[in-house]
């Protein structure tokens, strides 16, 4: 069982007015770096839920955070489980397990800080956006919470049948 962050707090009004922008373009087929529209079953209603968000991709796994803690789309997957991720019009239904607390640290200090030091400027955006210090891992797996997405189960065997 994963323990759960209880850090909860609200996503910036800047980040959810940018977050609107990437979405239109991002439906439309404009490619944005490492961002995907993922969509989850929402927990009250069951209606499916998209949000932009970025992928992170190191050592052959991809990872979603968020930076906010216990926010509504981290909470739907939570209790969704799986989700469809949708990359320049392509989807796939993915699993996604939430990381533990060691897990957490590890991923901002072996994935996380690679890969937005290998960004121009993705070291800074990372710090000032979205208020991570990235070399103090420790620190920055504090109340965030981080899902590895895998291939959803059930697609990966049909396509091995």
């Amino acid at each position: 069982m994963t323990a759960r962050v209880n850090h909860v707090d609200t996503v910036p009004g800047s980040v959810r007015f940018f977050s609107r922008i990437l979405e239109f373009l991002m439906r439309r087929g404009v490619p944005l770096g490492l961002n995907a529209l993922v969509t989850i079953r929402g927990r009250r209603t069951g209606e499916p839920r998209t949000t932009p968000l970025a992928i992170i991709q190191a050592s052959g796994r991809r990872f979603v955070w968020s930076p906010w803690g216990q926010v509504n789309w981290v909470r739907n997957l939570q209790d969704a489980g799986r989700a469809t991720i949708r990359v320049h019009g392509e989807n796939e239904e993915v699993d996604a397990t939430e990381l533990d607390p060691q897990e957490r640290i590890a991923f901002f200090r072996d994935l996380l800080g690679p890969v937005a030091r290998a960004i121009p400027f993705g070291y800074w955006f990372v710090r000032l956006l979205d208020g991570v210090d990235l070399n103090d891992p420790v620190k920055a797996a504090e109340g965030r919470v981080v899902f590895e997405l895998r291939r959803f189960a059930a697609a990966a065997a049909a396509t091995t049948s």
